[in-house]
C-alpha cells in the first residue's frame, strides 16, 4: 500500500518544481487523486478537524518570542502548529535533504 507520507513527500516534490511543465501537473495530479482515494481530500479533512475538535486551554501555543513566526504560531492549536511543521520539513526534506539533516541533528 501507498503510504500518506510517501504522497505527502511526492506532493511537496511536485509543489516545489520552480517551472513546472505538462508531465509536473500530471505526476500533481494523480498524487492528489491517488491522496484523496486513499485517505480522503487534505483540505476537507483539515477543516472537518478544526471544526470538531476545539483545543484545550493548555494547548494553545503561547507567545515565545518576538519573531514573526513565534507571533503568528502564538494562539494556535499545538497541534495544528506541529502538522505546519511536519509539512515544512517534509517540503525542507525534499527540496534540500541537507539542511533537513541539520535540523534533525540539532534535535
Amino acid at each position: 500500500m501507498i503510504k500518506e507520507k510517501d504522497l505527502l513527500e511526492a506532493i511537496a516534490e511536485c509543489q516545489g518544481v520552480r517551472n513546472p511543465n505538462a508531465v509536473t501537473c500530471r505526476n500533481l495530479a494523480a498524487f492528489y487523486t491517488i491522496y484523496d482515494h486513499l485517505y480522503g481530500n487534505v483540505e476537507a479533512k483539515a477543516a472537518n478537524e478544526t471544526a470538531v475538535a476545539q483545543p484545550e486551554e493548555d494547548s494553545i501555543v503561547k507567545q515565545y518570542g518576538e519573531s514573526e513566526f513565534l507571533k503568528r504560531i502564538a494562539g494556535m492549536d499545538e497541534k495544528d502548529a506541529w502538522l505546519l511543521m511536519d509539512e515544512l520539513m517534509m517540503t525542507l526534506q525534499v527540496l534540500d535533504s541537507k539542511l533537513y539533516n541539520q535540523v534533525l541533528n540539532r534535535i
